[in-house]
């Protein structure tokens, strides 16, 4: 392919001048011998930070031709590579954008890796990219330990918390883990993303830990070029935010001074490894050819400033160091950048041969990979059900099938506010840290954030969080940790890292004698949309435990993601239809509901009423007195799955009897009922759809509460209307 030789860059014309000019400065100073094996080390930097600004150029040039698809670099971050080479990759890593010199320098630990291929292969989204299979450009390899991260606003931080937290659990439960007994989890994030409440909760947390003697195993590295896109950070404002922080050893060094980058990460990493407690590097950097290849620093930045920066630019800084200690002459070192340029350009022309992604069954792949056969047995594979005809309430079930769960694995873990001494707000852990210990069942710090990273973090450490968010209100200041994060794992790493986890949430309304916004809500809109996630919504206490255990199985034998919804309202609830009947009592079977299974109760043939949750108990009623007092045949389909909806049950029920109302408790805009009512259409249903749903409102204190919510009467009056 013939093209056009692209004009260089800037900082590239500024690193030949100055290494070209050190001929004189060479001979004139004496030579400087390094210690030991300290050459050899700084010339493989040198190689890593090279690779990485080659990319840097071949990513731009990509895209101004069109045929690549992201350019936001990592020059002047290029100093990571020591931190690199003071770890492993028995060490996970999770790292930020910026993080070229890091990836390069550690695949040199591992003979065969082809990093800058690697890359470029991301660069082009190329289906051949090894970790993500062309979805997105991330740094990413399972053989090298790096876990691709999104790392928007550090949104990796409180899984890197997670992980670490997690790893000593992991080795005392002898779970199954490809990390070493001794790891240390290394995590970066830029200075502006350190002012973000995801950063300063994790760090809290990690803080959290240590203070209470919890392992911690963390290295943080703030990699700070003073600016956010174009928002400055205020000069010593990490230093003033960290430095003192009690609990947190803090570490820093300029990026501009290879030998002391390579000492310093080295320190920290033993510090961390010997003390399994957290640290900050906090890595001076500068932030070279703008944000991104579309930024358009000088619109903020002044030339002067811009070209200040050239002189702490991370690469020339290690060419001046491998002259000044008479490693390499100017002349090979600019040998050494002219052969890295032309092996990244070879590398960048063969990668555009390569094959993209041919259509959507490709691109969802990652996220639609199920094994039901698998999750039938396991669900249905119990190590204790005595007592299993027993009637229970919602509570109780739940309570029953996570007991099952801890009994018959080791590595499954029960945790979230309040959940272990006081076992829950509603009770339904009551017991099960007394059963199954502390180092199983345990109770997490208010902060709805760090419960999910936690779990996001147990998934690669082998074990198998249940975790509880104990109000569904609480959840919207965390949502972006399972759609960004547990949402995204395996489709950027294309199913080679999951996120096996169950997120129990409280939810809905309908509490009596207590209730207001934070404690009824019921808001789903933001769970349906996270592809690959599956939001399970049991109301009846025999379907709980059966859906429970297949979401742990789903979660175990898939990798799944699981949301499941408790109706607050239904934990206690004993009676249907009338004081005392007890027809919400059911036992906690050896059950399995297969994903996206809805199930119908009753066989009417004039009405089929579709519902969940709350929903469904008010609609047996309203089918029973229409049954009664006017002769109207009903079924009620309740759909347990809201993600996937269960489509085909649904058709099913809705041909039966030619009418279909939907019994919504959600509300009116971006509820249940919306889906619902698209996939009958969708699906071809000829008959009559209406629907009645709660309103549009934030649900008010005490009895206002049911101005605004769904109740009988208007599901019976709807339904009348219809028939």
């Amino acid at each position: 392919m013939t093209t056009t030789p692209a004009k260089r860059e800037a900082i590239d014309e500024h690193f030949l001048t100055v290494v070209t000019g050190l001929a004189e400065q060479s001979r004139a100073s004496p030579r400087q011998p390094l210690p030991g094996d300290t050459g050899s080390r700084l010339l493989e930097l040198f190689d890593s930070q090279l690779g990485s600004r080659h990319l840097d150029f071949a990513a731009r040039q990509l895209g101004a031709r069109g045929l690549g698809f992201y350019s936001i670099g990592s020059s002047g971050h290029e100093s990571n590579a020591a931190v690199a080479a003071a770890l492993s990759p028995s060490d996970p890593a999770l790292l930020h954008y910026r993080s070229g010199g890091f990836y390069l320098e550690r695949a040199r630990q591992l003979p065969g890796s082809d990093p800058l291929r690697d890359v470029l292969l991301g660069v082009v989204a190329s289906a051949d990219e090894p970790i993500s299979a062309g979805r997105h450009k991330v740094f990413g390899n399972a053989e090298l330990g790096v876990i691709p991260q999104t790392s928007t606003i550090a949104s990796h931080l409180p899984r890197a918390v997670g992980l670490a937290f997690c790893l000593d659990r992991a080795n005392r439960l002898g779970a199954d883990h490809e990390w070493s007994p001794n790891s240390v989890v290394v995590t970066s994030f830029g200075d502006a993303s350190a002012n973000h409440s995801t950063a300063t909760g994790a760090i809290n947390t990690a803080l959290h830990c240590a203070y209470q003697g919890l392992p911690m195993p963390l290295l943080m590295v703030c990699e700070d070029n003073g600016i956010g896109i174009s928002v400055r950070t205020p000069p010593g404002w990490i230093e003033s935010a960290y430095a003192h922080r009690p609990g947190l050893r803090f570490f820093t060094a300029d990026g501009d001074d290879p030998l002391r980058c390579l000492d310093v990460a080295r320190r920290a990493t033993e510090w961390v490894r010997r003390n399994r407690a957290p640290a900050l590097l906090h890595l001076r950097t500068v932030r070279l050819m703008g944000h991104a290849g579309s930024d358009v620093e000088s619109g903020y930045r002044g030339r002067t400033e811009i070209a200040t920066d050239y002189d702490h630019d991370p690469v020339l800084a290690t060419a001046r160091a491998l002259v000044r200690h008479g490693i390499l002459s100017p002349d090979e070192v600019v040998e050494h950048y002219e052969a890295k340029r032309r092996e990244v350009a070879r590398i960048a022309e063969e990668v555009l041969e390569r094959p993209k992604l041919a259509d959507s069954r490709e691109v969802m792949a990652a996220i639609s990979r199920t094994r039901p056969e698998a999750v039938a047995r396991r669900a249905t594979r119990l190590a204790d059900n005595g007592g299993a005809s027993e009637a229970l309430t919602l509570a109780q079930s739940i309570n029953r099938a996570l007991a099952d769960e801890l009994a018959r694995d080791d590595r499954v873990l029960v945790f979230g506010q309040d959940v272990a001494r006081k076992g829950g707000v509603y009770g339904v852990t009551r017991g099960l840290r007394k059963r199954f210990g502390g180092i199983r069942v345990f109770d997490a710090l208010l902060d709805e954030q760090s419960i999910l990273g936690t779990a996001l973090g147990a998934g690669p450490a082998g074990l198998l969080p249940v975790a509880e968010i104990q109000y569904l209100a609480y959840l919207h200041n965390a949502a972006d940790q399972l759609r960004g994060e547990a949402g995204t794992l395996s489709f950027f790493s294309d199913g080679r890292y999951r996120n096996p986890m169950v997120v129990r949430v409280a939810g809905y309304a309908y509490q009596k004698g207590f209730g207001g916004h934070f404690h009824n809500d019921n808001s789903v809109a933001a769970l349906r949309d996270m592809p690959g996630v599956v939001v399970a919504s049991p109301a009846r206490p025999d379907d709980a435990a059966a859906m429970l255990r297949t979401c742990v199985a789903a979660a175990h034998e898939e990798g799944r993601v699981c949301v499941f919804l408790e109706p607050i309202a239904l934990y206690h609830t004993r009676d249907l239809h009338e004081t005392g009947d007890e027809g919400w009592l059911a036992p906690a079977p050896d059950a399995h509901v297969p994903v996206g299974r809805a199930r119908t109760h009753g066989h009417g043939t004039d009405l089929t009423l579709v519902t969940y949750g709350n929903g469904l108990a008010m609609s047996l009623r309203v089918a029973r007195r229409l049954h009664h007092r006017h002769g109207i045949g009903v079924r009620v389909l309740d759909l347990r799955w809201l993600a996937p909806l269960p489509v085909d049950d649904l058709l099913e029920a809705a041909r039966a009897t030619g009418r279909v109302l939907v019994a919504d408790e959600t509300r009116r805009g971006g509820g249940v009922s919306e889906p619902v009512v698209t996939a009958l259409v969708d699906g071809g249903f000829a008959g009559t759809i209406r629907r009645v749903t709660s309103e549009d409102s934030f649900i008010p204190l005490g009895p206002a509460a049911h101005h605004v919510l769904l109740d009988e009467s208007t599901i019976e009056q709807a339904a009348l209307n219809m028939v």
